[in-house]
């Protein structure tokens, strides 16, 4: 990773356990898969300005595209009918 890369990864990881913490969600433990999301947001963020999820696919339009930006519009249903965000990046915690 370039070092501009390794700073927005910082902060987007950051992000990503503050927002976890926030909403009570768990992170994905498997650490090749997390780190493939981040390594995704970070992509996306670099070369589009925004988080867009990498599980989805853009479609150019802003205001549409406005909908994907993580957290997506989508991830709490998800979470509370699949146990997980479409991306596998958020789960519902088990105790």
């Amino acid at each position: 990773m370039t070092p501009g890369e390794e700073a927005q990864y910082r902060e987007i990881l950051s992000w990503v356990k503050q927002y976890a913490r926030k909403k009570g969600y768990a992170l994905n433990t498997d650490d090749r898969q997390f780190n493939a999301v981040l390594r995704g947001l970070v992509r996306n963020k670099l070369k589009h300005g925004e988080k867009y999820c990498p599980c989805r696919i853009r479609s150019g339009e802003p205001e549409k595209d406005r909908l994907i930006i993580c957290p997506c519009a989508h991830h709490e249903k998800e979470i509370e009918a699949e146990g997980h965000c479409h991306c596998n990046l958020f789960f519902k915690k088990t105790d």
